[in-house]
């Protein structure tokens, strides 16, 4: 028997469907439709790949420019978090000669798993699928994309799991305002990562001497809406690729009946550890949104899985009673959680631990004052000047 929590909410997501299904149908009887794929890299395993993706109504947003004005920049933000939806979009997924229909959910989102062909272990990390859209038939020529899918290497030692506000960019959520700022006023080229941070991840990436064979993977509670702008922010400033989890965002799920963002993490995180149960991890994150106690539970739920926390604490002098009580127990728990204000404190740790080459501290140092003089317009926009 369903409980009375468990009934409003579903009543509450079928109207949040029936309200996208309305608003598709009003658009695609105004005019013919135009649509594209969205794909979001995926992982799998030698067995199978997992693809997602939505499809969306309009083109893409267009890549960002060092100079975008910050209007130009608002209006691309407006763009993203007002995208429409495709809902119950029929989506054919092709790698090789494997072919899978999918069907979009009623917000557009698709998820298909494929099959791995014989041999396609040693293609390399990043696998690539073929995306078409079948229905609802484009007016304008077939609609198209690429998706890729991430298998670890068997020489991996370890994966990474990154949050990413305030851990790889600064976005300052503990801020409402300049949160706010951050988001609508800058884009790829002015929305920059802490200093170092590039360069620290790719020292994981590449371990302690070798291959870049680590798999890194982004778990965030940002909107799906951002996918392509976090995307294009790790190409720009050189932050090592990796599938993100984001957060879907609509009437059922967070404004009315929440599914937090603790939730949302320890799901995201536990989705990763299971995959890969013979594969280690290190946890990366930040004091300002409970990631401390997410981690923590997270060591708790999966005992001898994670090697080490490293936490940016953002928040030095709010919460220093709760991390100290936190790290004690995970020190009891047998994993340390260092926390450090800037990258280079855990990347010290990590080349004590064996984690990193010792001598790619040369160049996170060298990232940090690369990074301190990096043009943008971070520092004007969270003043609001």
């Amino acid at each position: 028997m369903l409980s009375p929590g468990s009934v409003i909410d579903r009543a509450f997501r079928e109207a949040d469907a029936a309200f996208d299904w309305f608003k598709h149908q009003l658009r695609s009887r105004r005019e013919p439709g135009c649509y594209h794929i969205q794909p979001y890299r995926g992982f799998g395993t030698a067995d199978s790949i997992t693809v997602s993706g939505r499809v969306l109504e309009g083109d893409s947003v267009p890549a960002a420019r060092q100079d975008d004005a910050l209007f130009r920049n608002f209006w691309h933000s407006v763009r993203r978090l007002s995208s429409d939806e495709v809902p119950l979009a029929t989506v054919r997924a092709t790698r090789g000669q494997e072919s899978v229909t999918v069907t979009a959910d009623y917000e557009g989102f698709f998820s298909v798993e494929l099959p791995q062909p014989e041999g396609a272990r040693q293609e390399g990390l990043w696998h690539e699928v073929d995306l078409e859209l079948i229905d609802p038939a484009p007016q304008t020529g077939p609609v198209t994309a690429r998706g890729h899918s991430l298998i670890p290497a068997s020489q991996a030692r370890f994966g990474v799991i990154s949050d990413i506000d305030d851990t790889v960019v600064q976005t300052d959520v503990a801020n409402l305002l300049r949160m706010v700022r951050l988001v609508l006023l800058t884009n790829a080229h002015t929305r920059l990562p802490f200093e170092g941070v590039a360069d620290f991840y790719h020292a994981l990436h590449r371990g302690a001497g070798g291959p870049r064979v680590n798999p890194l993977f982004y778990v965030s509670s940002s909107p799906w809406n951002l996918y392509d702008l976090l995307t294009e922010v790790f190409d720009v400033h050189r932050v090592p690729s990796g599938p993100m989890l984001l957060k879907d965002y609509g009437i059922a799920r967070d404004l009315l009946l929440s599914r937090g963002h603790v939730e949302h993490k320890l799901e995201a995180i536990a989705r990763i550890l299971t995959t890969y149960p013979g594969l280690p991890f290190i946890l990366v994150g930040d004091s300002g949104q409970k990631d401390p106690e997410i981690y923590l539970e997270t060591v708790r739920r999966h005992p001898g899985r994670i090697s080490a926390i490293y936490v940016r604490d953002v928040r030095p002098d709010d919460r220093d009673r709760e991390l100290h009580d936190i790290t004690a127990q995970l020190a009891g728990l047998g994993v340390e959680m260092i926390l450090s204000q800037d990258t280079l404190g855990a990347a010290e740790h990590a080349a004590a631990r064996g984690f990193i080459d010792p001598e790619a501290l040369l160049a996170v140092r060298g990232g940090r004052a690369a990074d301190r003089e990096a043009p943008g317009a971070f520092g004007s926009v969270v003043r609001g000047k």
